[in-house]
């Protein structure tokens, strides 16, 4: 049975705002690994699991890359999110490491297939969809602020909304500041558990007044990219009963 569902109309809703956090010393750039091997865009596929709202990339890392990455991610400072949330903000009990990283977020972009997939979205016939509409705006890249997540057993992120920031974004290869906000959540899972599911409470509509529940299992490689800010599905992660599920998170910025 789907959990109840917060209203989208309350102002208290519970959300994943994720203001920055406060730091006696900002924490050093990681060394992160080379992104290689890598598979090439031709041959990967953004799969719309529900359209404009939720896409998948299977493959977007190969087992080896994220192998690697997570011997590396485990060597960071890892810090263990509070039990009891601020007031407005869901219940979270994960391990997680946050870094403003221009330069990966840049070479994430770029480097891998997901530039190409997102600029370039076709349906199965290879029909091209409106850029824009689908985005939410001209997409610019990614969000400097990455983020590292370790759930263990019993870890888990009740329901909750991504919210949309706006900023001015700039990179390594974008060096004059634009105008821009985030509209999706990237997700890329680098391990498999036990548990540990995305799971997505569709809105009910005229056709569909008990939509069921869409439920995305942890694959290792694969990216999730889901609509966030006013457009954002109620989700949650549900709890980790086994293994550790390893995500790296950030988000698609457009141009506003």
């Amino acid at each position: 049975m789907p959990k109840p569902k917060p209203s989208k109309k309350d102002s208290s809703r519970q959300t994943n705002a994720q203001p920055p956090q406060p730091q006696q010393k900002p924490p050093l750039t990681p060394d992160w690994p080379p992104l290689r091997p890598l598979i090439p865009s031709s041959d990967l596929l953004l799969d719309p699991i529900l359209p404009d709202q939720i896409y998948l990339i299977r493959n977007f890392f190969p087992a080896s890359l994220c192998k690697n990455y997570v011997s590396f991610l485990s060597s960071l400072p890892l810090i263990t999110t509070p039990g009891k949330p601020k007031k407005g903000e869901a219940v979270r009990v994960n391990d997680r490491f946050q870094i403003q990283d221009a330069t990966f977020a840049d070479i994430l972009w770029r480097q891998t297939a997901l530039r190409e997939l997102v600029t370039n979205p076709t349906t199965e016939d290879e029909q091209p969809l409106p850029l824009k509409e689908i985005w939410g705006g001209e997409p610019l890249g990614l969000n400097a602020n990455i983020r590292v997540y370790r759930y263990s057993p019993g870890q888990f992120f009740a329901q909750h909304y991504d919210d949309s920031n706006t900023l001015s974004f700039s990179s390594p290869s974008t060096p004059s500041p634009k105008p821009a906000r985030t509209t999706w959540t990237l997700l890329i899972y680098l391990s498999i558990c036990s548990g540990g599911e995305t799971i997505f409470y569709p809105e009910p509509t005229r056709a569909n007044r008990n939509p069921e529940a869409i439920s995305v299992a942890p694959e290792v490689g694969m990216a999730l990219l889901h609509r966030h800010g006013d457009q954002c599905l109620l989700h949650e992660g549900s709890e980790v009963t086994n293994g550790e599920k390893w995500v790296l998170r950030s988000d698609l910025v457009v141009a506003r």
